[in-house]
């Protein structure tokens, strides 16, 4: 029997201060594969094992099947874990790592047949009589999800399984995972940092960030619909290219981004997205370009939608089947916080002193973005006006690389060379001074037709 799952306003916090998970509120349906996706600390593990009861809830309501599980222990939940490490009993054979949950349901009954079966649906029937010590990653790996699917759970909970192997491996039974828990139709929630699993795995990927739930929405859906900068910067790859800009809408003329040292002219009529722009009009604004979102030709072969820019190239990173090229604009890229993790590590500073003694700005902003775990997502470089121009000719000239563009492998670009840009305005992005998306509107996700 496979279960719903149902966290309302569920929070845990380890002391008076520190919340690990703050009211999060998710509903996974019977049978769905739902990923928790975030960087390391942002509460995705703990959220995993409040679900099996292995952490009480500080605050809110577990409810499986719709019915209160507070107060259930784990083994009355019925679910099983995988883990990273595998957890695995070295002294055992494989097969009594996999009978060891069905010999203590159950001390007198001949287990024999539901471990072979399981052996043989993870064709590991060969290594049944070693013991752990003497398998790969990869075989120790499936014998635990074997120890887990020989309970025939309500629900499968999956700790960051792959994360200890190699990347070749961890391929191979990623593929090998989905097209188990389709076989099986249990309930998964899975945990991990990884995209590349949430984005081909998921039905659904719920995007954490410091212990606050980001977005949850299906993986095509979390790609191009974000709803802030920090799930836009967490998803995909290369990263999204975030660069502060102003709207210009004069009252004639056409209306433009300012992105420091160039713009971006809207195409006129104005489409319904680009209007909502008007309101941001003299304000501080950040721009997203997804790398694919961008070109390198001439004006000339500028497609409908498309406008003009230009960019030094700084550096190209050369991938075998495509090329990514790290340009120059004179743009100034957009800080988001917590991307890489959600909490400083133990013993780092707190804060970076300046040339002159002082705390630095963009540390004091970074600080004020991160004191509040559900607050800003993004942060400007200085803490200027909304009407303030994102650039003066005071500003000293910026050499690093602003926009990273996706070319084919064949194309021979030199580097400190000027190359023209189009971008295609269909895939612009749009978020407000605090992250939040503005641009695209919301809509039916089926088409994607952006």
């Amino acid at each position: 029997m496979t279960r719903a799952i149902t966290l309302h306003n569920v929070s845990k916090a380890y002391g008076r201060s520190s919340r690990a998970v703050d009211r999060l509120s998710l509903s996974i349906d019977p049978g769905e594969f739902l990923v928790l996706l975030g960087p390391s600390g942002c509460g995705k593990s703990t959220v995993l094992r409040m679900i099996a009861g292995l952490e009480d809830v500080t605050e809110g309501d577990i409810l499986l099947d719709g019915e209160p599980a507070n107060h259930l222990s784990p083994r009355e939940r019925g679910m099983a874990m995988v883990f990273q490490n595998f957890a695995l009993y070295p002294t055992m054979t494989n097969r009594a790592n996999i009978g060891f949950p069905l010999k203590l349901e159950n001390p007198r009954h001949d287990h024999s047949e539901r471990i072979e079966n399981t052996a043989r649906m993870l064709g590991i029937e060969s290594v049944l009589d070693r013991f752990p010590g003497q398998l790969s990653g990869g075989e120790r790996q499936r014998v635990a999800m074997g120890r887990a699917i020989s309970r025939q759970p309500s629900a499968f909970l999956m700790d960051e399984p792959l994360s200890n192997l190699d990347a070749k491996l961890r391929n191979h039974l990623r593929a090998e995972i989905s097209q188990l828990t389709k076989e099986l139709g249990v309930t998964t929630v899975y945990v991990t940092h990884d995209q590349a699993e949430a984005m081909s795995l998921g039905h659904r990927v719920a995007v954490m960030r410091g212990g606050v739930l980001q977005q949850v929405s299906p993986p095509r859906e979390v790609y191009a619909l974000p709803e802030n900068v920090f799930v836009a910067a967490f998803i995909g790859t290369p990263r999204i290219n975030l660069l502060q800009a102003v709207v210009h809408a004069p009252l004639e003329g056409r209306m433009s981004i300012d992105l420091g040292r160039q713009r971006l002219p809207l195409p006129e009529p104005l489409s319904a997205d680009h209007q909502l722009l008007r309101i941001q009009q003299g304000r501080r604004i950040i721009v997203g370009l997804r790398s694919e979102a961008v070109r390198i030709a001439p004006p000339s072969q500028a497609r409908p939608g498309e406008v003009a820019l230009s960019g030094i190239v700084e550096h190209v990173e050369y991938q075998g089947h495509e090329a990514l090229v790290h340009l120059n604009t004179g743009s100034q890229p957009a800080v988001v916080p917590d991307l890489e993790s959600a909490r400083p590590e133990r013993g780092a500073p707190r804060r970076r002193r300046s040339a002159e003694g002082g705390v630095g700005v963009l540390e004091r902003l970074r600080e004020r973005a991160t004191a509040h775990i559900s607050g800003p997502v993004a942060v400007l470089d200085e803490p200027a006006s909304e009407s303030a121009p994102v650039h003066s000719p005071d500003r000293p000239a910026i050499t690093a690389s602003d926009l990273v563009v996706r070319t084919g492998p064949d194309m021979r670009l030199r580097t400190g060379g000027q190359v023209p840009l189009l971008v295609d305005l269909a895939h612009l992005y749009v978020f407000d001074h605090q992250g939040r998306r503005i641009c695209p509107l919301p809509r039916d996700v089926p088409g994607l037709d952006m």
